[in-house]
């Protein structure tokens, strides 16, 4: 009986893929290792008929950043009270964890934090012209920020990364310095805080499900299937948290 559970589920996810929502800022470390965990956990669930469709939704840490942006150990310091120490040690952990799903993660004492409005205003374009090409982007942003300490506030930096992921760059151009998307990016952010999302990554599946922070594959996986056998009424199952 069991097996044959299964067999329903899988073939009702097949049919009707899972909404996903990946809630994120291009600042936020935890949102790589998030992505990371969340596409190495819909790999694993192939076989099993459990897919999904992934939209990338704006978050941001820091609107108010300044264009210069800030150093990052005092970002933190200043932010949250954190010693150089403090701040040394946590991006450590983060490159481990970074580097078990498979990112290569080289922020420094000298990395800058930097205001990312325009990049979701990118994003925000990318999927209105190509929806299966925006989170290719999301990810050339993550390494260029993260992996090469790249300015992704600076329109150069962020027309090479979506000319990199197979945009066309005089078009990503003209998204940028028309200031296109500023209002559908500022209403996308206030519906999503709206919904009490205050933290992020935040995983959104089918508008009613939420998996927080950057998990790894497995906790990915684990609360997929319990939200595809929910969806598919096959089993009960409380909502993934």
């Amino acid at each position: 009986m069991q097996h044959h559970l299964f067999q329903k589920a899988c073939a009702m996810a097949e049919t009707a893929p899972l909404k996903i929502d990946f809630v994120s800022d291009v600042m936020c470390p935890w949102c790589v290792i998030g992505l990371s965990g969340l596409n190495k956990a819909l790999e694993e669930l192939k076989p099993e008929g459990i897919q999904a469709n992934v939209t990338c939704q704006p978050f941001e840490l820091n609107p108010e950043m300044a264009p210069e942006g800030e150093n990052i150990v005092e970002h933190i310091g200043r932010k949250y009270g954190s010693t150089p120490e403090q701040s040394a040690a946590n991006r450590e952990m983060i490159r481990q964890r970074a580097e078990a799903v498979g990112f290569d993660m080289r922020m420094t004492e000298n990395s800058r934090i930097w205001n990312t409005f325009d990049a979701h205003r990118l994003l925000h374009w990318a999927h209105e012209v190509a929806p299966e090409r925006q989170e290719a982007l999301k990810k050339q942003l993550f390494s260029d920020h993260f992996t090469h300490g790249r300015n992704v506030s600076d329109a150069g930096v962020l027309t090479q990364a979506a000319e990199a992921v197979g945009f066309d760059r005089a078009e990503a151009g003209e998204v940028l310095a028309s200031g296109r998307y500023a209002r559908e990016v500022r209403q996308a952010e206030q519906l999503w805080q709206s919904r009490g999302i205050s933290s992020v990554p935040a995983v959104v599946v089918n508008d009613q499900y939420l998996i927080s922070g950057g998990q790894p594959p497995e906790v990915f996986a684990s609360a997929l299937r319990q939200i595809a056998a929910e969806v598919g009424k096959t089993a009960p199952s409380a909502p993934a948290a």
